[in-house]
């Protein structure tokens, strides 16, 4: 049986770690490297990277901070952020990470994840869902969640996931930050929808949560930031209780 993946996220912003509530009300959360290296070090499977305002700001992802985490971590690391192009992965990749995470750029041009795929591999290309559920819908929201678009959830990640996209990351934008839980129905009908490993993200606050998303939700694997950003959450204690709880993980 595959093992279930535990992935701390930093969202970073001005080089620094931020999070927010709801894609809302950031706030500084510390030095991103020393993040990584303390993460890896504790336990955690893979590590995610989001320059959250690269694409709002009509620039390119921070090849520094990336070279400088790369450095200091030896888990397999994703990047993403303003990434909308061949030249921008391989720079990315150069300088260390080892899957790339497409989300606004792909919503505009889905034909980037099929060039992407065929370049690099399917394994290098994460598509990112960022959705907020809107009566029995959930729409997919792009520009680090400001604008929404014509795409719902499920039908956004069947054509991905055929366009070449080698993972699905999904953020409940209802439920980020708000620690009430991962948004398990819909992780679960994804689950069912595609035949590619499925990341589920926004909404973890107790170790319960990061269950119910491998139980409930079928996720493969679940991402989470201010729990462990502010010590509320350990990591290698976390996979000790979801062993014990019968989930497999790598310890």
């Amino acid at each position: 049986m595959l093992t279930k993946r535990i992935i701390p996220c930093l969202d970073v912003k001005d080089g620094r770690t931020v999070k927010g509530v709801c894609f809302e009300e950031l706030r500084d959360a510390g030095d991103p490297v020393a993040f990584a290296a303390t993460y890896a070090d504790n336990g955690a499977d893979e590590l995610v990277l989001l320059d959250i305002t690269a694409t709002a700001d009509g620039r390119k992802t921070w090849v520094k901070i990336v070279e400088e985490v790369a450095r200091a971590i030896h888990i397999p690391f994703t990047v993403g952020g303003g990434i909308d192009s061949i030249d921008d992965v391989y720079r990315l990749l150069r300088a260390g990470a080892d899957k790339v995470s497409l989300n606004s750029a792909a919503v505009r041009r889905p034909e980037l994840i099929k060039e992407l795929s065929a370049y690099f591999g399917n394994q290098c290309i994460v598509l990112a869902i960022d959705a907020k559920q809107i009566g029995e819908e959930w729409k997919v929201f792009i520009s680090g969640g400001k604008i929404a678009t014509d795409y719902n959830l499920l039908e956004w990640a069947e054509q991905g996931v055929a366009y070449g996209a080698g993972e699905i990351l999904f953020t409940s934008m209802t439920h980020d930050g708000s620690k009430s839980g991962y948004a398990n129905e819909a992780l679960y009908a994804l689950s069912q929808k595609v035949n590619v490993p499925v990341v589920a993200s926004g909404g973890a606050g107790t170790m319960q949560d990061f269950k119910d998303a491998f139980v409930y939700g079928h996720a493969d694997a679940a991402l989470a930031a201010s729990v462990f950003h502010y010590g509320s959450i350990n990591i290698k204690e976390l996979k000790q209780y979801l062993a014990q709880e019968h989930i497999p993980v790598r310890l």
